[in-house]
C-alpha cells in the first residue's frame, strides 16, 4: 500500500503562532521518555480496557467500561473522579474527573467517548475477535501478522497495531488524554490551565442524552476550551486540528410488499416486491454524479468563510491517491475534491436488507425490505429540517409515509406504504480559525512535530459539537490521534502504537500550552 505524503500548508493566521515560543522541549522530552519506559504497562491498561463489551446495546459493558475508566483516572492522579448520571434512568453514565493547577487562569475540558460500534465478530478476519485485543505486527492488510501475547521485556515497535473494537474510536482518544496527563504528572510536568475530563458513552448512539447530562452538570462543567480527542490524523500521517464536525441523523425506512411471503413463479409481475420499490426509491435520491436531488436539500448551506476557504485552498488535493489504494475508477461529486465535498450535506445508504441472499437466497417476494439512511449536516442544516425534506420527497414518488406498523385499512387503500423512522440527531458545529485560542492550539500541537500541522475548517466524520455551543456556550477545536487506515466502525478495527504514543504527548502539549 503506497504511503501518502503532502506538504501542507498553514493558514496565515496559524504563522505567527507557530514562530511564537513553545513550551519548553524538555517537557515532551520527559513525558516521551517517561512513555518509553512504561510502554508495557499501558499497553496492558489499554488491553484490559479494550476487552470490556462497549456496545450500546450492552448496557452491563458500558457500566464496566465507564468504572474501569474511573479506575485509570484515580491511578493517574486525577482528582475528583465520578460517575455522571443523566436524569434518565439507563443512560450510559459520563466519566468524569478534574486536575485543579493554582494560579490558571484557563480552565480546559479533555472530551472521548468510551462506547462503540455495533459488532459482527463473523466478519473480521481470521483469529480476531472483536474484544480479544491482539497485537499485529502491522496492517492486516498491508501484510501484517499477528503476534503472540507480549512477553515481558519485548521491544515495542510504533508500527505495532492493537485489532479490538473501539482501538482506534474512541477508547484511543481516552487513553490518550489520561495517559498523556500520567506521563506529563510522572515526569515533574505541570498543567498551565485547570484540566477538567468529561468521557461520554452514547456518542455512536447519536449522543441522545449529552443535552440532558451537560444541562444537569452544568456548573460542573464550566471552562473556556474543550478539546475533542476523536478521529484519525489526516490521510498523510500528519496531526492535524480541526475546527468544526458535521452534524448527523440516521433515518430508517421500511418499505411494505404482501402480508407473507410468496413464491416468486407464482406471484411474480402481479404481486409488488418491496425490495424493488425500495431500490427505485433510494435510486431517486441521487443523480449520477451522487449529488443529492431532494428538493431543497443544500439550500439553507452557510458558505465557509474566506479564511476557511483558503484553508481548503491549502490542502494538496491527493484524490487521486487516495482512490487508487481503496480501488475504484472514478469519484463522485462532478469533479470537486473530497475536502470540498466533505463541506458539503450528504446522503449516504448505510445498509439495506430484504429476504436472504447468497446460500441462503430463496425465490420469495419478500414481505418487507429495510434501509437506513445517514445524513451528514454542515453549518445552516437543521436536522429536523433535513429529515422533513425526505419525507417530502419520498411522498412525491407516490408512497404514504407512516410512523408505525400500517394498518389493514391503509394496507387496502395505498398501494405504496413506506414506514419512516428517525433517530435523534445533531447539528453542525464550526470554531472560528482566528480565535486566539486556537492559535494557542495549533501552536501547542506543533511543537510536538516537526512537519506543518494540517488544518481543517471540517471534519467529514460528525461529533455532538453543537450540543455542547447550545448546552454550554462551550468553544471546541477536535485533535484527533487515530491513524486514517484505522477501520473505525468496521470489522478489523485498529490502532497503530505509534498514533497512541504521539496522542499522549499531543495531548500533554495541550496540557501546557501558553
Amino acid at each position: 500500500m503506497k504511503k501518502l505524503y503532502l506538504l501542507t500548508g498553514l493558514l496565515p493566521l496559524a504563522a505567527a503562532a507557530l514562530l511564537a515560543a513553545a513550551p519548553p522541549a524538555t517537557v515532551l522530552t520527559k513525558v516521551r521518555q517517561y512513555r518509553q519506559r512504561h510502554e508495557h504497562e499501558l499497553l496492558a491498561d489499554y488491553t484490559r480496557l479494550l476487552a470490556i463489551p462497549n456496545v450500546a446495546a450492552d448496557t452491563a459493558g458500558l457500566r464496566r467500561t465507564a468504572t474501569t475508566i474511573a479506575e485509570l483516572m484515580r491511578q493517574r492522579g486525577i482528582g475528583q473522579v465520578q460517575l455522571l448520571p443523566a436524569t434518565t434512568p439507563g443512560v450510559a453514565p459520563a466519566v468524569y474527573g478534574e486536575v485543579r493547577v493554582p494560579g490558571a487562569k484557563r480552565t480546559i475540558v479533555f472530551y472521548a467517548h468510551y462506547d462503540g460500534q455495533p459488532v459482527n465478530p463473523a466478519q473480521w478476519a481470521p483469529g480476531l475477535s472483536p474484544f480479544r485485543p491482539t497485537l499485529a505486527s502491522g496492517s492486516l492488510a498491508s501484510g501484517g501478522q499477528l503476534l503472540p501475547p507480549l512477553a515481558p521485556g519485548t521491544a515495542i515497535s510504533p508500527d505495532w497495531r492493537i485489532y479490538a473494537r473501539g482501538s482506534s474510536d474512541d477508547k484511543a482518544g481516552v487513553m490518550a488524554i489520561i495517559s498523556g496527563y500520567q506521563a506529563l504528572a510522572q515526569s515533574g510536568g505541570r498543567p498551565t490551565a485547570n484540566l477538567k475530563f468529561f468521557f461520554e458513552g452514547e456518542e455512536e448512539a447519536g449522543s441522545p442524552h449529552l443535552a440532558e447530562l451537560l444541562a444537569k452538570h452544568r456548573d460542573l462543567l464550566k471552562s473556556d476550551l474543550w478539546i475533542i480527542c476523536d478521529g484519525p490524523v489526516h490521510q498523510s500521517g500528519r496531526k492535524q486540528v480541526v475546527f468544526g464536525a458535521r452534524g448527523d441523523v440516521n433515518v430508517a425506512l421500511t418499505v411494505y410488499g404482501p402480508k407473507r411471503p410468496l413464491h416468486s413463479g407464482h406471484y411474480g409481475n402481479w404481486a409488488p416486491n418491496p425490495a424493488m420499490s425500495l431500490a427505485r426509491l433510494l435510486g431517486s435520491m441521487k443523480d449520477s454524479t451522487g449529488r443529492v436531488t431532494i428538493a431543497g436539500f443544500y439550500d439553507d448551506v452557510i458558505p465557509l468563510t474566506a479564511t476557511e476557504q483558503d484553508a481548503l485552498k491549502r490542502i494538496p488535493n491527493i484524490d487521486d491517491d487516495i482512490r487508487r489504494e481503496l480501488g475504484f475508477a472514478r469519484p463522485d461529486g462532478a469533479g470537486q475534491s473530497l475536502v470540498e465535498l466533505i463541506n458539503q450535506p450528504s446522503l449516504n445508504i448505510n445498509g439495506m436488507r430484504s429476504a436472504n441472499v447468497g446460500p441462503q437466497a430463496a425465490n420469495v417476494i419478500p414481505t418487507t425490505a429495510d434501509a437506513v439512511l445517514d445524513l451528514r449536516l454542515v453549518l445552516g442544516n437543521d436536522y429536523q429540517r433535513q429529515i422533513a425534506k425526505v419525507v417530502r420527497h419520498i411522498e412525491r414518488q407516490g408512497f404514504f409515509v407512516t410512523r408505525a406498523e400500517p394498518t389493514d385499512a391503509e394496507r387496502a387503500r395505498y398501494p405504496r406504504l413506506v414506514r419512516v423512522s428517525p433517530a435523534t440527531g445533531y447539528n453542525a458545529q464550526r470554531t472560528a480559525m482566528d480565535l486566539p485560542l486556537a492559535r494557542s492550539v495549533v501552536q501547542a500541537v506543533q511543537t510536538t512535530v516537526g512537519q506543518p500541522v494540517v488544518l481543517l475548517p471540517t471534519s467529514g466524520g460528525s461529533l455532538p459539537l453543537y450540543v455542547f455551543k447550545q448546552e454550554l456556550g462551550a468553544t471546541t477545536l477536535t485533535v484527533p490521534v487515530a491513524n486514517y487506515d484505522n477501520n473505525q466502525h468496521a470489522e478489523n478495527e485498529n490502532i497503530r502504537l505509534g498514533n497512541l504514543w504521539d496522542g499522549m504527548e499531543t495531548m500533554a502539549a495541550l496540557m501546557t500550552m501558553k
